[in-house]
């Protein structure tokens, strides 16, 4: 059966849209904030050697250089205030959100209620300011270490530091405005924006490189296989897996209501693009240590880059392992806590048929989860995995990689559901204010005469 809003998407025209005014100007905002943030990309850090970034980049443009670049919009490779991007508001949250299902005091909290939610948002703050303090300062001593800094030393350091932990502050007051008064998904929106930016650089370049080789059919083939794999993204984001709910007959004052049925929809992918997140995050850490000192590692990193760069064997085994842990471990702690499920049924008196209430319904929701997750971390394993096949193993230049295409399949889908629950909730507004006017009598008829009052 379609959902609301699918129904509603039928009935859409452009004429509903432009009569909703407040959805018109929460775009609006949306989109002047968004422009800000591009332009912020482009504003340097204080002390950095312009020629030698720029030929810096272009070496490093190729391999991880572009990988880091496309995340944080450009701002890394022109370093930029917003070099850090929003991934410390990222990797904060995710850890908050694990520390909440792992720690009492904090799981507690989280059920205080709208107090708890500010509380938890505070840690997240605090968390946000703490890795980007940590990355900033290692940034800092990487531009030093591979030659990037005009005078350096404590001063360069400094303004690195509390240039960069400003401009990722600002990225997440940007995106907190966003959520509450623009078109909601601000956080996803600022990320979205960061790599769509980049796609049309990188696609001329692409085409220009395909045009020079003479590989015209390879250009076709790697546009046919982005399509079919936007498409497969698409089609498993919306994929569910429904779990029937029966309610028994129950008694209202002098009123029976007979039993009803409903579903419990369990997404194929319940941890959405956190695991792909978590585990690039993971990853692009010593590769970036290594690309910002000039090469310059010791024994240890020097063996770790050599087993587990990107597109060596053990990086692939090792990324396809993260993600499948980070999605059964993110599934079952935040996103669907079968135990947290079980007693909401229970309490509101409804079951599984054939399962009784309690601890064997929660014993048989581990069960259908952990199948579904079966398919969902091989599918997410798969996504991430399939562009660094192509450019390490094959050599084929794919721009977008796994997590990128996850992010913008699933922001673009969710900001398009967004939009249409405004426009749903503009049209409800003018049914009832048209169910008013016409309960409302027409001014200039007669009144209406009452009957009189028997005593």
């Amino acid at each position: 059966m379609a959902s609301a809003a699918e129904q509603m998407a039928a009935n859409l025209s452009w004429g509903a849209f432009s009569k909703a005014t407040e959805l018109k100007q929460r775009i609006w905002f949306t989109i002047g904030l968004l422009i800000i943030y591009r332009l912020g990309t482009y504003i340097p850090v204080p002390g950095i050697d312009g020629g030698a970034l720029r030929n810096f980049m272009e070496q490093a443009q190729s391999g991880i250089g572009g990988i880091l670049s496309m995340f944080t919009g450009g701002a890394l490779g022109r370093m930029g205030v917003f070099a850090l991007g929003i991934m410390p508001y990222i990797s904060a949250s995710i850890i908050v959100q694990l520390l909440t299902s792992m720690v009492p005091s904090l799981e507690q909290l989280k059920k205080e209620g709208e107090q708890g939610r500010k509380k938890i948002n505070q840690y997240t703050r605090y968390g946000t300011v703490a890795l980007a303090l940590f990355q900033a300062y290692g940034l800092a001593k990487s531009l030093e270490a591979g030659g990037l800094a005009h005078d350096p030393g404590l001063f360069f350091q400094a303004s690195v530091v509390i240039t960069l932990v400003g401009g990722t502050m600002f990225l997440m007051w940007l995106g907190e405005q966003i959520t509450a008064r623009g078109i909601g998904n601000g956080i996803s929106l600022i990320i979205f924006v960061g790599i769509v930016a980049e796609i049309p650089t990188h696609i001329a370049q692409f085409l220009a490189q395909g045009a020079v080789e003479g590989a015209t059919m390879l250009t076709l083939g790697v546009i046919v296989m982005v399509v079919a794999v936007i498409t497969f993204v698409v089609f498993m984001e919306r994929a569910l897996r429904k779990i029937r709910i029966q309610y028994p007959r129950r008694q209202v004052g002098m009123k029976i209501y007979d039993g009803q049925s409903s579903h419990l929809p369990v997404k194929v992918n319940p941890a959405g693009v956190i695991p792909a997140i978590f585990a690039s995050s993971l990853l692009l850490l010593p590769i970036t240590i290594s690309t910002f000192s000039g090469g310059q590692t010791g024994p240890i990193m020097s063996v770790i880059l050599a087993y587990f760069g990107p597109g060596q064997p053990l990086y692939l085994l090792f990324f396809a392992a993260m993600i499948v842990f980070f999605t059964f471990f993110y599934t079952h702690n935040v996103s669907f806590k079968s135990d947290d499920v079980a007693e909401n049924l229970k309490n509101q008196g409804g079951f599984v048929p054939g399962i009784r209430p309690g601890k064997r319904t929660e014993e048989y929701l581990d069960y259908v989860v952990n199948r579904i997750l079966v398919i969902g971390s091989a599918y997410l394993a798969a996504v991430c995995l399939l562009p660094e096949i192509l450019r390490h193993q094959w050599s084929i230049p794919f721009y977008f990689g796994g997590t990128s295409v996850l992010i913008v399949v699933s922001v673009t889908m969710d900001t398009i559901n967004q939009v249409q629950s405004h426009l749903l909730a503009h049209q409800y507004e003018g049914l009832i204010e048209k169910s008013q006017l016409r309960g409302k009598r027409k001014p200039g008829t007669a009144k209406p005469r009452r009957s009189p009052t028997r005593r």
